[in-house]
């Protein structure tokens, strides 16, 4: 049966073994072209798998509320119809997110944790008021005002004109009923603190110099709780630093991702 999930799967042209497989979990309101960087330098060497979260991208949308849980489940689905039994697993923001529930719900899987731009606290009262409001917002009012509001803080103001292209492209052309149900499953996920500290294989957590989101540190609270971790702060870059600073994001991902095959 077909995966629910869209998805992008490069591999090298190569019959040689290769190393293990990466998987990209991309931020909320975007989609897998946020990872368009990694795919392109990773793939020259290794498999690499970058899904449109449900709800967002090319993905179904199911409309309501969307868990963390499911999108777990959905992950898992993904992995055994493509065969992927161990691999790196790699998120930014919600999608960091999603990568500790997964880390937490099949973890044996999962040779390498990478967490950008993120943060495993619970949601405040506050804040799960904040994203139902957004929630009923965007179904309300679509996306367009939405992500002319937070563009210069999901890259930095002075983000490179195509960059910043690319990331309202991706805000504006997200299902607002996608956003919404996520929005809503991501007010009632979990506590990762504890979780992290379970956590036995390399970690890297990566943050941008300038993110307001999920500030330098979210990234030192992060590396506190994992018990093997290190942490790459992106100089010149906010929120997303893979797609602000592509080349810095690809040295530290590639400096984990070898020490990661050579302990597999």
């Amino acid at each position: 049966m077909p995966p629910f999930l869209a998805y992008t799967d490069k591999s090298p042209d190569s019959a040689r073994r290769l190393p293990l497989p990466l998987l990209l979990l991309h931020g909320h309101p975007f989609d897998r072209t946020m990872w368009d960087p990694q795919l392109a330098k990773f793939s020259l060497d290794r498999r690499v798998i970058a899904p449109d979260l449900r709800g967002y991208g090319a993905s179904p949308v199911t409309p309501g509320t969307v868990p963390f849980a499911r999108h777990a489940e959905d992950l898992a689905e993904l992995l055994d119809f493509l065969g992927v039994d161990a691999f790196v697993l790699a998120g930014l923001s919600m999608g960091g997110q999603i990568a500790m529930e997964c880390q937490d719900r099949f973890g044996d899987r999962v040779r390498g944790l990478v967490l950008a731009d993120t943060f495993a606290d619970p949601e405040t009262p506050e804040g799960r008021r904040g994203r139902y409001a957004m929630a009923e917002r965007l179904l309300a009012e679509g996306m367009r005002g939405y992500a002319d509001e937070v563009l210069e803080r999901m890259v930095a103001p002075y983000a490179r004109a195509e960059v910043k292209s690319h990331v309202h492209g991706m805000m504006t052309a997200t299902p607002p009923e996608g956003a919404a149900a996520s929005l809503r499953g991501r007010a009632e996920r979990r506590d990762y603190r504890t979780a992290l500290t379970r956590v036995s294989v390399p970690a890297l957590i990566v943050v941008g110099a300038d993110d307001t989101y999920t500030p330098v540190s979210d990234a030192e609270s992060l590396h506190a709780a994992l018990p093997d971790s290190t942490v790459e702060v992106i100089e010149g870059a906010a929120h997303l630093p893979n797609l602000e600073r592509p080349e810095e994001f690809n040295r530290a991902l590639e400096a984990f991702l070898l020490r990661v095959d050579g302990t597999a």
